[in-house]
């Protein structure tokens, strides 16, 4: 098993994008491969609400008796993370710019699992524009962290092939799966001094575009290629909705189909709803009518084929 010269201080709670469920594999590959962590530092707390998912990082961190610190502003804290004498620090998912007199407390700075081919995708929406582009190859990097969002010089880079079909939550498994194996690889030669980073083309640097819940909202004039695109992306937050009929849905799943008629008209294609496009048309594979549980398309068209105005 590998040790460190000293702790880890570990920053993060590894929901690489929204809506995300995390298992905390890089907390818990640290700790299996021997590390000490001395705290994990999150900006998220819990809370008390149903609607609030229990933070998975909390939940490693306690199974080993690691302290947790829940605190927006790491500036306000430095005395405190001084105190672990660390050499290094990880960060994965924090969500905040950590101040650079933060990072200058770690003899080797902090190291950042970003999900993306640095520099494409800064910024906080990497994995979801990388589905919504339509893009065949994507993939993490292990990056020194900078006060400048996502500019540090890079130690190492894996990519990862893309096959059009992923879901939000599956790639970002992948990338965190791809990222904590890539850490683990490379943290003794970045402790020893053994593996410098190679700083990034800023020029090729490309930046995204935040996304709001409005773009949640299915727009038919779109071509379906780049509506089905969205409803991978979008899935758990911000969801892709649409009114068929007079009810509202969230679509889950889709593929296109050839075929061609005035967009957001509605026709029956092999048993599944099917609604025109700006280019071919959309089938709706599976859907979350306002107030019900998801369903496939085929079993929606059985309790709601007559309110839905279909196209013949």
């Amino acid at each position: 098993m590998t040790q460190t010269s000293g702790p880890i201080v570990f920053f993060g709670n590894e929901r690489l994008s929204t809506g995300f469920e995390t298992t905390a594999p890089t907390l818990q590959r640290l700790i299996t491969a021997g590390y000490t962590v001395a705290a994990v530092v999150t900006n998220y707390e819990a809370g008390k609400s149903r609607s609030v998912r229990p933070l998975e990082v909390a939940a490693v961190a306690a199974k080993h008796g690691i302290p947790v610190i829940v605190n927006k502003k790491p500036g306000a804290i430095i005395e405190q993370l001084r105190g672990y004498n660390a050499p290094i620090g990880v960060l994965v998912a924090y969500g905040q710019i950590v101040p650079q007199r933060v990072i200058d407390i770690f003899p080797h700075g902090i190291i950042n699992i970003h999900p993306s081919l640095l520099p494409l995708h800064r910024g906080s929406i990497p994995i979801e524009s990388a589905i919504l582009n339509g893009e065949q190859v994507t993939g993490v990097s292990l990056m020194q962290l900078v006060k400048a969002m996502d500019a540090g010089p890079v130690y190492a880079q894996q990519q990862l092939a893309l096959n059009g079909y992923e879901s939000k939550q599956a790639l970002t498994a992948a990338l965190l799966d791809a990222g904590s194996t890539l850490l683990i690889e490379h943290l003794p030669a970045i402790l020893s001094g053994s593996l410098t980073p190679t700083p990034q083309d800023d020029s090729n640097a490309t930046y995204d575009q935040r996304i709001t819940k409005e773009d949640g909202i299915l727009d038919w004039r779109k071509p379906a290629s780049r509506l089905e695109r969205e409803i991978r992306a979008y899935l758990e937050w911000p969801k892709s909705r649409a009114t068929l009929g007079a009810i509202d849905i969230i679509i889950t799943k889709s593929h296109v189909v050839k075929a061609n008629g005035k967009p957001g008209n509605i026709v029956i294609i092999d048993k599944q709803p099917v609604v025109y496009c700006g280019e071919d048309a959309l089938a709706i594979d599976q859907l979350k009518p306002a107030g019900k549980k998801e369903m496939t398309g085929e079993g929606f068209l059985a309790g709601h084929k007559s309110t839905l105005n279909l196209t013949t």
